[in-house]
């Protein structure tokens, strides 16, 4: 047990603010916290099923998202309405100036469609189109065409209007 845990510190340490990246991207501010718990104890009961057919960042990033899908789910089965594109008005939770622009961007990501979601938070991770497509299941080539859909819908997002 001890290993297990030595292992799951160090994983956490190493990828945890990407793990928090991801959570940010399917989880409105107050909810964010409460996700990336529920990431990190996903990541802890499936750690004795690693099997090392993929990295283990391909395998944390693939629960990850797979827990942001389940609290989509969720929000919508309790009938609470999606995020849509900020109108640029900060909330109470944005009134720092850098953090406002942060929350923006993720507010933006987290109205794009779940597919363009999960690759750009990926490839914002630093994950290759290979390493993308290993963690959503697709070929590298769907990897960089979603994207690159992905990059153009985030900009028509992110236009002030």
């Amino acid at each position: 047990m001890t290993d297990k845990r030595a292992r799951f510190a160090d994983l956490l340490r190493l990828h945890g603010p990407g793990l928090g990246r991801v959570a940010a991207s399917y989880a409105r501010p107050a909810d964010q916290d409460d996700l990336a718990q529920e990431i990190s104890l996903a990541i802890w009961n499936a750690l004795d099923g690693f099997r090392g057919q993929a990295s283990e960042r391909t395998f944390l990033y693939r629960i990850a998202h797979n827990r942001g899908l389940s609290h989509l789910a969720r929000r919508r089965a309790a009938g609470v309405e999606l995020p849509q594109v900020a109108d640029g008005t900060p909330g109470p939770e944005t009134r720092a100036a850098g953090r406002e622009e942060v929350e923006r961007l993720y507010t933006a990501i987290r109205a794009l469609p779940v597919p363009q979601r999960q690759v750009l938070t990926l490839a914002l991770e630093g994950m290759s189109h290979a390493e993308v497509g290993a963690c959503l299941g697709i070929t590298p080539e769907n990897a960089a065409v979603r994207l690159s859909r992905a990059r153009a819908a985030l900009r028509a997002g992110m236009e002030e209007p």
